[in-house]
């Protein structure tokens, strides 16, 4: 299984930098990064909440599940 994170997306589509977003979410523009790349291990639910205020989303905007195929079994 895969989950996708889609934060490019959203923020592509509300026209927002990532820096401006984490100034606005209180977080460091690295940590915000790391979870935009899918480079993060896990997000706290308060995080997803408040990307979710400041990009007016739900949280499946932000993150998608791929399920395994037989070609791409999970690793």
């Amino acid at each position: 299984m895969a989950i996708i994170v889609n934060l490019d997306v959203m923020m592509a589509r509300r026209k927002i930098s990532l820096g401006e977003l984490a100034e606005r979410m209180d977080i460091t523009p690295s940590n915000l990064s790391i979870l935009k790349t899918g480079k993060a291990k896990a997000i706290r639910f308060s995080t997803l909440s408040s990307i979710c205020r400041e990009l007016d989303c739900q949280p499946g905007d932000i993150l998608e599940f791929i399920p395994d195929t037989p070609e791409h079994p999970e690793e």
